[in-house]
């Protein structure tokens, strides 16, 4: 259920013609879940979430 979360807010600038990749959205945590470097600092969402 919180992958499905994920993904849609991830994908949601996408469908909404913002951005072309989830990492190209400059609020979006995508950039920290692909190892870069994101707006803010710390903000990967899976290091909060025990999987």
């Amino acid at each position: 259920m919180i992958q499905q979360k994920i993904n849609y807010i991830h994908k949601n600038p996408i469908e909404k013609g913002i951005v072309l990749r989830p990492e190209d959205s400059k609020y979006s945590s995508a950039l920290d879940d692909a190892g870069e470097k994101g707006l803010l600092d710390g903000v990967g969402v899976f290091q909060y979430v025990k999987m």
